[in-house]
C-alpha cells in the first residue's frame, strides 16, 4: 500500500489549493494555511493540569515514575552549578554527566526539572512535591546577582535562561511560589549581558571560543514562548521587547511562504522554534507566524518516519533523497525521543488549539504511543533514553553520558499528558487523547465530568460515562483518527447517525443527562507506509496509531523477504494481547508495539517484494 499517512497530507494540500513539488512528490510549496476559513475561530481552551486525571494504564504509569524521579533529586547537587559558578558555598555532589558545574551544559536541566515538579503538583496536589518547587526556586535565587556570573564561559546562556523562565512562571502559576516572579526579574537582569543581539542560527561546525562569544551551539531562537508567557503573567515589558527581538523571522518567514528551509537543520530545537512562532501568532495577532507553525509542521510530516519521529542524526533532511530510507542502514541516532516527542505534542496542542484540525490530534497521538511511550525509564544515575533506533537491528539504549537533555524532557512531556487529552470551548468539549482518565470541567453553570475507559490504542471500543450536577444541553466533539474509516458511535446503546467521517471531530450535540453512556467504535485496519518515495518497498505494519515493529529472533536472520499480503494478514494470536504474529513460508513472525519492547532487538521497517 501507498504511504497513506503522506496520501492524507496530501489531499489535505490539494484541497487548500496547495501545490507539491521536490522530487517524491511530498514537498509543499504554497501555504498550508490557505485551508484555515476566513474568520479566525475561538481557541480551543487547554484543561488545567489538575482537571484530567490518568486512569491506572501506560501513561499513568510514566507518568508517575517520572514525577517520583524528579521528586527525588537531590536538591544540593541540582543547585551545586549555580551556587559554584557565583562563588557560593556549595554541599552535596555533583550530578555528573553533562549537569555538572563546568560540564558541557551545567545546569542546563534544572528548569526542566522545576517544571515538571509544578506541573505534576497542579495534577497531584501533592504538598511534597509544591514543598520541593519551593526549595528549589528559594534555593536558586539565593545564587542570582546583578552580573550574571553563572553565564560567563557558559555554551548555553540562551537555552539555561530560557529554561529558567519557563521554570518560574510554572513555579508561580502552578505551585504558588511566593519568590518565582521576583527571582524571575532578577534572573532576567542577570541574563540580559549575556544574550545575542538577535536569534542566532546554531553553528555546530563552531570551536571554542566560538562556543561563547559567537553562540554557536546556543537555542536563542527558542526564547519567544517563554518570554511571551512571562510578559502575560508579569507585564514586565522586557519580556515582551525579548519575545519580538528572539523571533527567529529568518526562519519562519521562508516556512511561512512555503519555502522550506528545514534540510541540515537541528531538528528537534526547530521543531520546538516553531511554538514560539504559534504563541507569537497568538500573542500578537500576526498570520505570519501561524502560517509557519504550520507549513512548518506540513514540511515535517512530510519526511517523518511511520511512528511519527523525524530527524535522523538530530537534522531534517532534503526532500526527495531518499535519506530518510537510506538512514535504516546504520544510523543508530533516529529520534531524539523524548526531546522531540515534547517539542512535537507541545507543537501539537498549540496548531489543535487555534485550527481545530484533528489532524494534530492524529500526529500527537502517533508520536505518543510509538516513541516517548516506550522510552527506557530515566534512570536513578542519570543514565536517560535519548534516540530511537529505526534500524534494521534495532534496541532501545541510554546516552552515553549522564543528565543529557532528555533527561529533562522526559518528565516534562509526561506531565503533559493530562493537558493533551481533552480541550474545551464554551459549547462543549473535544476528546482529543482516547486513555483512561478522569476529566471535569466547568459546562456553563455546571460541573461536568467524562469518564473515559478503553484498552485503546489496543483495542478500538472507548467507553465514555458522562456525570452532571443537572441536565445540560452542550457538544462532546470525538476525534474520529483519519485512518478510522468506518467508525460509530452509541449512546445510551443507541447509534448515532451512520459511519462518523474520518479525520474529522464528530460532533455530538444534545441535551445530556448524569450517566449517559457513549461508546465510540475505532475500526483498525491494518496497513503499511512506505518509508520514504525513494524506498517503495520498505515499508512499516500500523495498525490503528500503532506502529507493529518486528522482534529480531536470536536464531533468525534480521533480513526476511515479506509480501506485503503477509504483513496484512497478521494476526493475534491472543486477542487481548500486546503481540501480533505473520506467517511468511515456514516462519512465524512477532510483532510488537514499541512500548511492549524491552530488551529485544527489533526491526521497524521490513523489505517487501511482490503483492
Amino acid at each position: 500500500m501507498q504511504d497513506r499517512r503522506i496520501d492524507l497530507m496530501r489531499r489535505r494540500l490539494v484541497a487548500a489549493g496547495v501545490c507539491a513539488a521536490g522530487a517524491s512528490g511530498f514537498g509543499v510549496s504554497r501555504l498550508l494555511a490557505q485551508s484555515l476559513p476566513p474568520a479566525r475561530q475561538p481557541l480551543l481552551r487547554e484543561l488545567d493540569y489538575g482537571q484530567v486525571q490518568l486512569l491506572p494504564g501506560p501513561l499513568q504509569r510514566q507518568a508517575r515514575e517520572n514525577h517520583q524521579r524528579v521528586l527525588g533529586l537531590d536538591e544540593d547537587a541540582l543547585l551545586r552549578p549555580f551556587r559554584i559558578r557565583e562563588g557560593l558555598a556549595a554541599p552535596g555532589r555533583d550530578l555528573g554527566g553533562w549537569y555538572d558545574t563546568y560540564a558541557f551544559a551545567p545546569g542546563a536541566t534544572f528548569g526542566h526539572w522545576v517544571s515538571a515538579l509544578s506541573r505534576h503538583h497542579a495534577i497531584t496536589g501533592d504538598a511534597a512535591t509544591q514543598e520541593k518547587v519551593q526549595r528549589l526556586v528559594r534555593g536558586f535565587a539565593a545564587t542570582v546577582e546583578p552580573e550574571g556570573r553563572f553565564y560567563v564561559h557558559n555554551r548555553f546562556p540562551a537555552y539555561v535562561y530560557d529554561k529558567l523562565v519557563g521554570a518560574l512562571v510554572d513555579a508561580r502559576t502552578l505551585a504558588a511560589d511566593p519568590l518565582a516572579l521576583d527571582t524571575l526579574a532578577r534572573a532576567t537582569t542577570a541574563a540580559l549581558p549575556f544574550l545575542p543581539p538577535h536569534a542566532i542560527p546554531r553553528n555546530e561546525h563552531a570551536a571554542e571560543p566560538q562556543d561563547f562569544t559567537e553562540h554557536a551551539w546556543d537555542e536563542s531562537y527558542t526564547i519567544p514562548e517563554n518570554q511571551f508567557l512571562a510578559h502575560r503573567l508579569t507585564g514586565d515589558a522586557r519580556h515582551a521587547a525579548l519575545a519580538q527581538r528572539f523571533l527567529y523571522d529568518d526562519f519562519f518567514a521562508p516556512l511561512a511562504r512555503g519555502e522550506n528551509v528545514l534540510p541540515g537543520k537541528h531538528a528537534y530545537s526547530h521543531v520546538n522554534a516553531l511554538s514560539s512562532a504559534a504563541q507569537a501568532h497568538l500573542s500578537l495577532g500576526t498570520p505570519l507566524y501561524l502560517d509557519a507553525a504550520r507549513n512548518g509542521f506540513a514540511m515535517i510530516a512530510a519526511q517523518s518516519f511511520a511512528t511519527g519521529g523525524w530527524g535522523p542524526d538530530e537534522h531534517f533532511i532534503l526532500p526527495g533523497s531518499g535519506a530518510l530510507g537510506a538512514s535504516l542502514a546504520d544510523m543508530h541516532k533516529s529520534f531524539e525521543t523524548p526531546c522531540g516527542a515534547y517539542a512535537h505534542i507541545k507543537l501539537m496542542r498549540y496548531l489543535l488549539r487555534i485550527t481545530r484540525d484533528p489532524l494534530y490530534g492524529d500526529s500527537m497521538e502517533r508520536v505518543l504511543y510509538n516513541t516517548v511511550l516506550g522510552a527506557v525509564p530515566l534512570q536513578p544515575d542519570g543514565h536517560a533514553f535519548y534516540y530511537s533506533d529505526y534500524t534494521r537491528d534495532a534496541a532501545k539504549d541510554f546516552h552515553p553520558d549522564l543528565w543529557p537533555c532528555c533527561s529533562g524532557t522526559l518528565p516534562l512531556v509526561t506531565a503533559d499528558y493530562s493537558i493533551s487529552c481533552c480541550f474545551a470551548d464554551s459549547g462543549g468539549l473535544y476528546v482529543n487523547l482516547y486513555v483512561p482518565a478522569d476529566v471535569s470541567w466547568q459546562q456553563g453553570d455546571v460541573r461536568a465530568r467524562l469518564r473515559i475507559e478503553t484498552q485503546y490504542p489496543y483495542a478500538g471500543t472507548v467507553r465514555m460515562t458522562l456525570d452532571l450536577a443537572a441536565e445540560r444541553s452542550f457538544a462532546i466533539n470525538l476525534r474520529v483518527p483519519a485512518w478510522a474509516g468506518g467508525a460509530e458511535v452509541h449512546v445510551n446503546g443507541r447509534r448515532e447517525r451512520g459511519t462518523l467521517p474520518a479525520g474529522a471531530f464528530a460532533v455530538l450535540r444534545r441535551s445530556w443527562r448524569r450517566g449517559d453512556v457513549i461508546e465510540l467504535e475505532l475500526p483498525q485496519p491494518l496497513r503499511l507506509e512506505s518509508v520514504d518515495a525513494e524506498h517503495p518497498d520498505t515499508v512499516a505494519l500500523l495498525q490503528g496509531p500503532l506502529v507493529l515493529m518486528r522482534l529480531l529472533e536470536p536464531a533468525a536472520a534480521p533480513e526476511v523477504a515479506l509480501t506485503r499480503a503477509e504483513l496484512l494478514a497478521a494476526t493475534r494470536p491472543v486477542p487481548a494481547g500486546h503481540e501480533w504474529e505473520v506467517v511468511a513460508g515456514p516462519q512465524k513472525l512477532r510483532l510488537r508495539a514499541f512500548p511492549d519492547i524491552t530488551d529485544q532487538r527489533y526491526s521497524v521497517y521490513q523489505d517487501v517484494r511482490g503483492a
